[in-house]
């Protein structure tokens, strides 16, 4: 956390922090922030994400669905790019939403605008997981798996009990976390708190003349930041003062990060920065804002990095005394190892590791029976290779 620390002191030195929670909407260059993530204009809350808050919900029940085996592969493709009025889900608000999540999986501005062969690749990767899901595990719901047969593992002592591919790989634990790269920490990274986004048309303008989105309270640029908070705080209870583990996405592995003690305190530096970047947004101070940006994509990157090498080394604790624990962690590995290339390297366009690198890692994880023949060597291997991209060490992150 030492390069956190010292962004931290550098930035500290541009800012003046306050617990006033009243109107903020000042035009010179200092920054106020907030006690929360609370801003108010005119007696109205400014702060507005409900579309976020919809698809985290979405996203929650189409994993559940993934172990439904009463559900088609069309039921599921419907909860997946879910059209307004269709009863996809059992809220009626979800229901009656136009949003759903395939649209924004893969789908940020500064990433795939311009690259429509990688974002359909990425969105066709996630329907082959649905499908192999129906026609895979589900028909072998019951049956004991083996290597190279779908089927259920139990784990040792009586635990849970995995449902598994040929290879070993649990699909719906892969659609689940590999969401959390391709929807959550994409649209936040790379979209949201993209300057194409917040600056885009007349949004600098618009911020700076406090000209409002007609019947809202929000500016435009308002609006796109608190939207890339809504991908990690949308399901919290109360998003002044998050809990964390809300969902079953981002917010939760932060949450678990945050329990590591070598990483205690980065769920904090996120807030504060979403919080400062606001007021920062508030105050037309836009290289404050920036700078912000920049730290939320270091740390949301070494979010998902931290948990790739932690499920890469619990699986392989387990792989020879334990195989449905060791396919389980691994599995979730999977999907962390996944989300890598929608990270953000701060400063750069560049995420942390490429699509081809990230390709092939997982073809390494999948060759001949996948987990089944995976040896520690190559698990260690993969781990390396991605800490060593980021301030932490493998031992750090188990």
């Amino acid at each position: 956390m030492k390069k956190l620390v010292l962004s931290l002191f550098v930035v500290s030195a541009l800012l003046q922090s306050c617990s006033n929670d009243d109107d903020n909407t000042g035009g010179n260059n200092t920054v106020v922030a907030p006690a929360t993530y609370k801003f108010i204009r005119n007696g109205n809350s400014t702060v507005s994400y409900s579309g976020q808050s919809t698809r985290i919900a979405m996203a929650e029940e189409l994993v559940s669905g993934l172990k439904d085996t009463s559900k088609s592969e069309a039921v599921l493709d419907a909860m997946f790019a879910h059209e307004a009025g269709n009863a996809d889900f059992s809220d009626a608000d979800l229901n009656a939403s136009g949003k759903n999540v395939r649209s924004k999986s893969a789908a940020s501005s500064d990433y795939f605008a311009s690259n429509s062969t990688d974002a359909n690749a990425i969105k066709a990767g996630f329907d082959t997981w649905i499908k192999s899901q129906v026609d895979e595990v589900f028909p072998n719901w019951a049956n004991t798996a083996t290597a190279g047969n779908a089927g259920q593992l139990q784990e040792g002592g009586g635990g849970s009990t995995r449902y598994i591919s040929a290879k070993g790989l649990e699909y719906n634990q892969a659609f689940a976390k590999s969401l959390i790269g391709a929807l959550m920490t994409d649209q936040i990274l790379n979209n949201y708190l993209s300057i194409s986004v917040l600056d885009a048309g007349s949004n600098v303008e618009d911020n700076g003349n406090d000209v409002l989105v007609e019947g809202k309270d929000y500016t435009t640029m308002e609006h796109k930041w608190d939207e890339a908070f809504g991908y990690l705080y949308g399901a919290e209870a109360d998003p002044e003062n998050p809990t964390l583990s809300a969902d079953s996405f981002l917010n939760k592995y932060l949450g678990r990060v945050e329990d590591d003690a070598d990483f205690a305190g980065i769920a904090q530096d996120i807030y504060d920065a979403f919080k400062l970047g606001r007021a920062a947004i508030v105050a037309k101070n836009y290289d404050v804002r920036d700078e912000q940006a920049e730290i939320i994509r270091e740390l949301i990157s070494e979010v998902i990095g931290v948990r790739a090498v932690y499920y890469l080394q619990q699986g392989k604790g387990s792989l020879t005394t334990d195989p449905a624990a060791a396919f389980h962690d691994l599995s979730e590995g999977f999907g962390f190892v996944y989300s890598l290339q929608f990270t953000r390297k701060p400063n750069s366009n560049d995420p942390y590791f490429t699509k081809s690198e990230v390709d092939a890692f997982i073809a390494t994880l999948m060759t001949n029976n996948g987990f089944w023949d995976v040896t520690p060597e190559t698990l260690d291997t993969i781990a390396a290779a991605i800490s060593a991209q980021f301030d932490f060490t493998v031992d750090e992150a188990k």
